[in-house]
């Protein structure tokens, strides 16, 4: 899903076209790094009720959105990594009230897929990404 021209308004279209494949590759790799800890973290934001539906919000600049997880240094990352969740999102008119249903029937489920909101550069927008299968399991 990505916000278009209107910005209240929600496009049905996660993983867009918009998003190249070098974005893509870039956030993919960086992902990896952390993707045991925000599952982690995706779980906990559940169990204790905060939301059904976390996003994280993955930026190359410091952003005031969320609750910081993790800096570049700390996991060698290219990113940095904030925990929020939908409803937060709603409050900050980042997302219009009007696409709450289609944000909510859009949301893949948080025990395989990672919700995140990156900003890079120019783009801006809801990415998910499977998490990797834990070989363990």
């Amino acid at each position: 899903m990505i916000n278009h021209s209107n910005e209240n308004t929600l496009m049905d279209d996660a993983n867009s076209p918009e998003i190249n494949t070098k974005l893509m590759g870039k956030v993919s790799s960086d992902f990896l790094k952390v993707a045991d800890h925000l599952k982690e973290s995706s779980y906990q934001i559940r169990k204790r009720e905060f939301s059904k539906y976390p996003v994280f919000v993955v930026s190359e600049k410091e952003v005031e959105l969320g609750a910081m997880l993790f800096q570049p240094s700390d996991f060698k990352t290219v990113y940095y990594y904030r925990a929020s969740y939908f409803e937060h999102f709603l409050e900050a008119g980042m997302i219009g009230e009007e696409s709450r249903e289609l944000f909510i029937e859009n949301y893949k489920d948080p025990d395989e897929y990672c919700c995140l909101f990156v900003i890079d550069g120019e783009f801006a927008g809801f990415i998910y990404l499977p998490y990797p299968i834990d070989s363990n399991e």
